[in-house]
């Protein structure tokens, strides 16, 4: 008789266990990522931390004992991506102090403070170019455990360059010849790091370029190149890189017409796959917006989890937006972005939404819906375009679109839902309501 009521308090606590790790969000606009018509009155359905069911009002039944979370109201969507953040640096406006004062505190209060930051900001994934090798593993592979909060986080390590500039050699690696090049490749791939970042190829020699191309491709590894400069771009489209960073060219108008045709080029063969491109415009693009307005700068969603020393150390270095060296070029550099981003989507480039977040005056708080504004309400992309950019396409770059990007029967539940329609109103994003990452409701 004990046994038998063993067993019976077992089988409901199991039920209870099961009913009380499902959720249903329910009554909302549900846009999920693919590009199609948003459907109204959603029911979606998770069970752990992957999506069971997505149906409407009225035609998927809620499981008995479910967590019932209204969406009414609310745009719900894929929690978005940000393809290009910088963990390590967080709005300071110089880099040699920051370096200097700064490397130790790294991985244990810097890095984890601005994941946290952008998990708030309704960033689910992220992808971080350029840090300390050990430093990015470990705090990835922290939050994967659960141990901070943060984003699924993508870490390339250390940028791999010709020479790294004097002081920064914890995080950028040169390279001195082709095998070099291949051992450093090799290094980072048994490291565990997601990519590989690749910036001042023109310095390179063409054989270091297609060395490190090569050997990450070998490892499985996405290799993400810097494109600031024409030849950048000529040697990384010749070598096979997979994601271009940033628009790039100073205050050049447009892209030189031979890069415009290789570009055409490679976006014409189907089976290499999308050609993916971050433009990370809106550092830029907003600066002359914030220089002049600078109460925004005021917001202490990026004061989470900072030391007040850090925080005060940051707000010195920013106190006087004008003279800031890193964007005295910007009033010249603006002008062009829009048109040099025109002629990438234009070329059949997969755009995708990246900030350069951690850039002066620019916090991981802020920048992700900064970006896609920028995108819908200056540049006139269409607002479910610029949705798939920070949702599905990034998915696909990474090679995770089994598990992650949109809103489907069996991928993690990585969803974010906020008051209005974002279609109609992107900047709404701004304040994300409610932040669910593997099914754990965080925000």
């Amino acid at each position: 008789m004990r046994k038998l009521a063993t067993i019976i308090l077992t089988l409901v606590a199991s039920v209870t266990f099961a009913q009380s790790n499902t959720k249903a969000l329910v009554g909302g606009t549900l846009i999920d990522g693919f590009g199609g018509a948003p459907l109204r009155n959603s029911v979606v359905i998770i069970e752990g931390d992957r999506i069971k069911a997505i149906g409407q009002v009225g035609q998927l039944a809620i499981p008995a004992g479910a967590q019932v979370i209204s969406t009414e109201g609310m745009s719900v969507l894929p929690g978005l991506w940000d393809m290009h953040v910088h963990l390590m640096i967080n709005g300071h406006s110089d880099y040699t102090h920051w370096d200097k004062t700064y490397l130790p505190l790294l991985e244990k209060v810097i890095m984890p403070a601005s994941a946290h930051q952008l998990l708030m900001a309704g960033v689910t994934s992220a992808r971080d170019l350029g840090a300390p090798l050990q430093a990015s593993i470990n705090v990835r592979d922290r939050i994967n455990k659960g141990e901070l909060p943060g984003p699924t986080m993508y870490m390339s390590g250390p940028f791999i360059q010709h020479a790294p500039y004097p002081g920064t050699e914890a995080f950028r690696w040169g390279t001195n010849g082709e095998q070099d090049a291949r051992n450093k490749i090799k290094q980072l791939a048994k490291a565990g790091v997601n990519c590989i970042k690749l910036i001042d190829q023109d310095q390179m020699t063409m054989q270091e370029v297609m060395a490190v191309v090569d050997e990450a491709h070998k490892n499985k590894l996405r290799v993400v190149a810097h494109s600031h400069r024409p030849e950048e771009i000529r040697r990384g489209l010749k070598a096979g890189v997979d994601c271009f960073e940033h628009t790039g060219l100073s205050s050049a108008p447009e892209y030189p017409a031979d890069i415009m045709e290789m570009i055409k080029e490679r976006t014409a063969q189907m089976n290499l796959g999308p050609l993916f491109w971050t433009p990370t415009v809106e550092g830029l693009y907003n600066y002359e917006y914030q220089r002049d307005n600078p109460e925004a700068l005021d917001n202490d969603s990026w004061h989470l989890d900072m030391p007040d020393s850090i925080i005060k150390d940051i707000k010195q270095s920013i106190q006087k937006p004008g003279q800031l060296s890193y964007f005295q070029l910007n009033p010249i550099r603006r002008p062009t972005l829009e048109r040099k981003v025109n002629q990438l989507k234009d070329a059949g480039a997969v755009l995708l939404i990246g900030t350069d977040s951690g850039i002066p005056m620019k916090f991981h708080s802020q920048s992700t819906w900064h970006e896609l504004d920028v995108w819908v309400n200056e540049f006139g992309f269409d607002p479910m375009y610029t949705i798939r950019a920070a949702t599905y396409w990034p998915s696909v770059a990474m090679g995770v679109d089994k598990d992650y990007g949109t809103i489907s029967e069996g991928k993690y539940a990585d969803i974010i839902a906020v008051k209005g329609d974002v279609l109609r109103y992107i900047d709404l994003l701004q304040n994300v309501d409610m932040v669910i990452k593997h099914g754990k409701k965080v925000k």
